[in-house]
């Protein structure tokens, strides 16, 4: 990989393994539940793997934030998209009325909603103190951003997750809204996973047939006229990717040295997953999978990072939904974990592991 900035260098030094002994506690505790052994499964994993995150064999996750990265792309000038650029400041200022789908879940489910604009082409009345540039440049005739301003956009993200973990922050969701992004997404994701643009392009947001044509047409071209370098994650994200996506990557940078969990969304937060873990492969510990996007390259992503989705609902909206739909399931897991008695407790004999 080639240069990166002092902040980032420092980010990735403070990126440490988790707590295996915690986890024995906590995954003893499990054991010791007046229940069947692992019988709530991947919840138990989940739970033990945040305990081992955060160092403490009884964690809280009660206090949490959604970070919502708001940018344009500049390859939307190649028609892959349905609606204009004008939509992402039109949503990234909804986050702050509190009217976006996100906005209700998150009503419900006790998170606060951060909206950052890393390069939307104007600005809002969204935060703009991370902001890189007015929308990125059209990826199929040129490189999307610089290097520059791609490490920029990661060293954003980690200052969220620095800022957030400041605020007493436990959790972070991953969210963003950008229209174009499942283009610079399925673009990251082809050169990243050396897969052909084909079989990581779906329709988005809802393209036709032709539109998908075209959008494929662009990575391709991009692709092609850019020439990323597979090994290196930052110049791939700078020749063919988003700021969303750069903003993202660095809040899981930033959550793992910070010994935050970070929930991965859809799509395009898990490109930006791989982004990260390709940059430090020791922060995939941090990092937990909400549910399976619809976009075509979805399991692909999630196998190459080595993380189980638990939701599968057909949900591709973005924003967050997916890690806020997962919250009330780890809610569930954490009363059980806390209130339930033991086999002690009752007087019952514990059940053991069976070869």
């Amino acid at each position: 990989m080639g240069n990166i900035s002092t902040l980032i260098d420092e980010t990735l030094k403070n990126i440490r393994p988790l707590d295996m002994e915690v986890m024995k506690l906590t995954q003893k505790r499990w054991d010791n539940i007046a229940k069947p052994l692992h019988s709530l499964g991947k919840l138990e994993e989940m739970h033990t793997q945040i305990a081992g995150i955060q160092r403490n064999s009884k964690p809280s996750y009660k206090k949490r934030a959604l970070v919502a990265m708001c940018a344009d792309n500049g390859v939307v000038a190649e028609g892959v998209t349905q609606t204009g650029q004008e939509v992402t400041g039109i949503v990234a200022e909804n986050f702050l009325k509190g009217e976006t789908t996100v906005c209700v879940m998150c009503r419900q489910c006790g998170v606060d909603i951060y909206p950052v604009d890393m390069g939307m082409i104007s600005d809002t009345k969204v935060r703009t103190d991370h902001k890189v540039m007015y929308g990125t440049h059209n990826l199929a005739k040129e490189p999307a951003m610089s290097r520059e301003q791609a490490i920029q956009g990661i060293e954003g993200g980690i200052k969220m997750a620095y800022e957030l973990k400041e605020k007493g922050y436990e959790m972070l969701l991953t969210g963003e809204m950008g229209i174009g992004n499942t283009t610079t997404s399925s673009a990251i994701a082809s050169v990243l996973l050396d897969v052909p643009v084909e079989k990581m392009t779906g329709r988005g947001a809802g393209l036709t047939s032709e539109g998908l044509v075209r959008k494929i047409n662009a990575i391709k071209q991009g692709i092609a006229i850019n020439q990323p370098d597979k090994d290196d994650p930052i110049d791939v994200l700078a020749k063919v990717g988003g700021l969303d996506i750069a903003g993202l990557a660095g809040v899981f940078l930033g959550g793992a040295a910070c010994q935050i969990p970070v929930l991965m969304d859809g799509f395009i937060s898990c490109v930006a997953a791989l982004i990260a873990i390709r940059i430090c492969p020791a922060a995939a510990d941090y990092i937990l999978a909400s549910h399976v996007s619809q976009e075509p390259a979805a399991h692909q992503i999630l196998d190459s990072v080595g993380k189980e989705a638990i939701l599968h609902a057909n949900m591709c909206l973005g924003e967050g939904t997916g890690a806020a739909a997962l919250l009330p399931i780890l809610d569930l897991a954490s009363e059980v974990y806390v209130s339930m008695s033991t086999f002690e407790d009752i007087n019952v004999e514990q059940y053991e592991e069976l070869e």
